[in-house]
């Protein structure tokens, strides 16, 4: 005998199916509020399988791109949050695993933008005061450094087009905290790199034909750490446009570099 499911319960079945995994999905990720005064940071914290307080575990700080931006508390989950809750991935590489998430009309960096041309023309600061939500990102990091689980030798920064112009800024703010650095399709002023760069060790990627965040910013980052005694990787991918990110998860050798980096 033949049965034809209706599209209500083929719609049913298949909204089961999806409000399961996000729970799953949600589970891993804590949803977690950071309050300073009168203002609050959105973030999301996944901690290790089999989790215990009496050990210790590296953590990375993962910063969104602009289209992760709002108030949601998940959005900023997009890209990258599956790398590390892979079962393999997290049977490897035990990690305190941080997504904060920046508001629509704030940015992880300082800097100004012209989106009238294409590639955006961005003009960075060099200094000055941290933009709200870059202030509450670090005020947060200091406040789970002082957890004893957590591995000071391991901290680590990783960050997507805003979010790796964040990583870099947030280096030059905090340049002896980071082990590592990953800045993907990012920028940042120059002048800032001789702040971090024989401090923390970075692999650098970018995508040759991105049109939206220029690679000559990656390519001026690498140059400029090179010139202040740093030795970075650089990975500049051919056939990329702006979602180089997708091409940099896949780099089988991403994370065993990351978490083989202990502060100098």
């Amino acid at each position: 005998m033949n049965y034809k499911l209706s599209p209500f319960y083929i719609f049913l079945f298949i909204f089961s199916f999806g409000t399961k995994a996000q729970t799953t999905y949600d589970l891993l990720y804590e949803k977690k509020e950071f309050i300073v005064k009168s203002d609050t940071l959105l973030y999301r914290i996944m901690y290790p399988e089999n989790f215990s307080e009496s050990n210790q575990y590296p953590l990375v700080l993962f910063l969104h791109g602009a289209g992760e931006r709002g108030n949601d508390n998940n959005t900023q989950l997009t890209h990258g949050s599956s790398l590390f809750a892979s079962p393999e991935n997290r049977l490897n590489y035990p990690a305190i695993v941080v997504f904060p998430q920046c508001p629509k009309n704030d940015y992880w960096a300082n800097l100004s933008a012209n989106r009238a041309v294409k590639p955006i023309s961005f003009k960075f600061k060099n200094g000055g005061e941290p933009t709200k939500s870059l202030k509450l990102v670090m005020l947060l990091l200091d406040e789970i450094l002082t957890k004893p689980y957590v591995e000071k030798n391991q901290i680590y920064v990783i960050g997507l087009s805003m979010g790796g112009m964040g990583t870099f800024e947030i280096l030059s703010r905090k340049p002896t905290t980071f082990a590592a650095a990953i800045p993907i399709c990012g920028g940042a002023n120059p002048n800032t790199t001789k702040k971090y760069a024989l401090n923390t060790e970075l692999w650098i990627f970018h995508g040759a034909q991105d049109d939206v965040v220029s690679p000559q910013l990656s390519i001026e980052m690498v140059n400029s750490i090179l010139a202040a005694g740093g030795t970075p990787n650089f990975t500049l991918f051919g056939k990329d446009n702006h979602n180089s990110w997708d091409s940099t998860f896949a780099e089988p050798n991403l994370l065993p570099w990351l978490f083989t980096r202990i502060k100098k």
